[in-house]
C-alpha cells in the first residue's frame, strides 16, 4: 500500500490526499509534525533529505518529493493528466505557477497566521506577502474569466495544485470577494460529489494513523 508522510492542514499535503481520494488509491497517512521539527530527524531525512513535506512511499519502498511531482506520478494514466502533449505542458506550466508566483505568498501569508499564530516580529514578512498573492490571483481570474478549469474542460493536476491553498487564502489574510471567477472554480471544485473538503481530510488521515 502506498504511504504519505504529511500534515494535512498544509496545502501541499493536503492536494496530495485530494488526489488519492478523488482516484480512489487506498494508502496510510503518517503525521509529520513540522511545528515540532519532525521533518529534520533522522528517519525523516532518509526519505526526504531536503526535509519538507509531503513524502510519497511506493510499495517498493522508494520514496517521491514534492507535491506537484507526486501529483504527476499519481495522475499517469488517469483523467488527471491528460495525455495530448500541448496540455500536459500546460498542466506543467500552471503547477509551476503554483509554486513560484502563487505558494511563496498565499502559502506563506497562511503559514505565519494560521501556523505561527501571526507573530508581531514576522508582520513585516506577513504583509509584504500581499502584492505578490494578489498578482496571483489576478492571473488565475483572468484565465478563470474565460475557462472553467485551468486545462481543457475537466479537472486536472493543475486545478488540484492551485485549488489547494486559494480556497484558504483567507486565512492569509487574502479576501477572494474581488475574484468572482476564482469563487466560481472552487465552487466547482467543491460541488463535485468526490471532492473531499480539507476538514474532512484531516479527520480522515487522523483515521488512517
Amino acid at each position: 500500500m502506498l504511504s504519505v508522510y504529511g500534515d494535512l492542514l498544509s496545502g501541499n499535503c493536503y492536494k496530495v490526499k485530494l488526489l488519492l481520494h478523488r482516484l480512489e488509491r487506498p494508502h496510510r497517512w503518517i503525521h509529520v509534525d513540522i511545528l515540532k521539527g519532525e521533518t529534520h530527524a533522522p528517519g525523516f531525512l532518509e526519505r526526504n533529505p531536503n526535509g519538507k513535506i509531503p513524502v510519497l512511499e511506493l510499495e517498493d519502498g522508494r520514496f517521491l518529493f514534492e507535491s506537484n511531482a507526486i501529483l504527476y506520478f499519481l495522475a499517469h494514466g488517469t483523467p488527471f493528466l491528460p495525455a495530448d502533449p500541448w496540455q500536459r505542458a500546460q498542466v506543467l506550466q500552471w503547477q509551476s505557477f503554483e509554486q513560484y508566483s502563487h505558494e511563496p505568498y498565499i502559502a506563506v501569508a497562511r503559514y505565519i497566521a494560521k501556523y505561527l499564530g501571526l507573530p508581531e516580529q514576522r508582520r513585516a514578512e506577513y504583509e509584504s506577502k500581499r502584492a505578490g498573492g494578489e498578482k496571483a490571483l489576478g492571473v488565475m481570474e483572468h484565465h478563470l474569466e474565460a475557462n472553467r478549469y485551468f486545462v481543457g474542460d475537466t479537472l486536472t493536476v493543475a486545478d488540484i495544485s492551485l485549488f489547494a491553498y486559494t480556497h484558504v487564502a483567507d486565512e492569509g489574510g487574502f479576501d477572494l470577494h474581488g475574484y468572482p471567477a476564482v469563487r466560481g472554480w472552487i465552487a466547482r471544485i467543491q460541488a463535485d460529489p468526490s471532492h473531499l473538503g480539507m476538514a474532512e481530510a484531516v479527520a480522515a488521515g487522523q483515521g488512517e494513523q
